[in-house]
């Protein structure tokens, strides 16, 4: 896109002569790196945010996002390579406090227009559960805002907010399309409505309303539709739970009249499948989507979100 960029440094300039420009994956199968097209260069934290850019840009939008499929987002480091492309890009759409790597570039970068998903709706506190972003030695006020829950996305009225934010992003960066990203984003918004009431019907009379989650990435989803959360681990999917917490599911499995264990597909399935096994209970996927695999029961967050609900429906007893 014909849009005035910073230069990018020297050192950037090596690192990218020197690496290449490689290809980055987006959740399309045109994954180039963006940062020289003639359309509006967008680059994204991961596949949730890509999926929006994606959906709210359509054509007049080049997409590419930090963190390739199957790759665990939490754990992702930005290359040179990749914030030489940032400052090449007219746009960075991510989410802050999910990937602190990405907040740290995109906090020394000149990108232009930064869109912070975090601000575009309301992060909420769902516990006492241990956040691996949390560092040690940071302000009060920046431990407090990582301590809340960034999964948004999973709750398809917040990621419905977001929409709506994302495409205002789009309107005033690139106001040469702004009508065709206020028909795209209405037409996403109109999607995600569809998809609340999906869940809410689907969910509304149900055994019961409890489930085990391998991490605490559906707190959201859980308030939205008056069920509960129980995670393994906390936020941070790589974390290993006590021997209490274990002993503490096992009981609350009985009680509750859980039937299932949820794990899921880019982190390891053993914690999770060694609890169902010593406690006698199922195990199925609760995709917390935060990448698109062949290993995905859908091909885009649509899908992913109504094979989510189908597990859902079958874990809790669904009338």
């Amino acid at each position: 896109m014909n849009v005035r960029r910073q230069h990018i440094s020297g050192i950037a300039l090596a690192a990218v002569t020197a690496l290449g420009i490689g290809t980055l994956s987006a959740c399309s199968s045109d994954s180039a790196a963006v940062g020289n097209s003639d359309k509006f260069d967008v680059v994204a934290s991961f596949y949730p945010m890509a999926f929006l850019a994606e959906q709210i840009g359509g054509d007049h939008v080049k997409v590419s996002s930090l963190t390739e499929p199957g790759q665990e987002p939490h754990d992702l480091e930005v290359s040179a390579q990749q914030r030489a492309q940032i400052e090449e890009s007219d746009a960075a759409l991510y989410l802050k406090g999910l990937q602190p790597a990405v907040d740290e570039a995109l906090s020394q970068s000149n990108v232009k227009t930064k869109i912070d998903a975090a601000t575009l709706t309301t992060l909420e506190d769902h516990g006492n559960l241990e956040d691996s972003h949390e560092h040690e030695g940071e302000a009060a006020s920046e431990e407090e805002e990582h301590a809340r829950d960034p999964h948004i996305w999973l709750d398809p009225v917040k990621y419905a907010e977001v929409a709506k934010g994302v495409g205002a992003a789009f309107e005033k960066a690139d106001p040469d399309h702004a009508a065709d990203y206020k028909k795209n984003t209405d037409a996403l918004v109109k999607k995600l409505d569809a998809l609340n009431t999906q869940f809410a019907d689907g969910l509304k009379n149900t055994k019961s309303k409890v489930f085990f989650t391998n991490h605490a990435a559906f707190g959201y989803l859980a308030e939205r539709y008056g069920l509960t959360q129980e995670a393994i681990s906390g936020l941070d999917p790589e974390s290993e739970p006590s021997p209490a917490r274990i002993k503490d599911l096992q009981e609350e499995a009985k009680a509750d009249g859980v039937t299932t264990v949820f794990y899921e597909t880019l982190v390891s399935d053993k914690t999770a499948k060694t609890l169902a096994s010593d406690a006698g209970l199922k195990t199925d996927v609760l995709d917390p989507l935060e990448g698109i695999t062949d290993k995905s029961k859908g091909d885009d967050y649509f899908g992913v979100m109504e094979a989510n609900l189908t597990a859902l429906k079958t874990a809790l007893g669904a009338k």
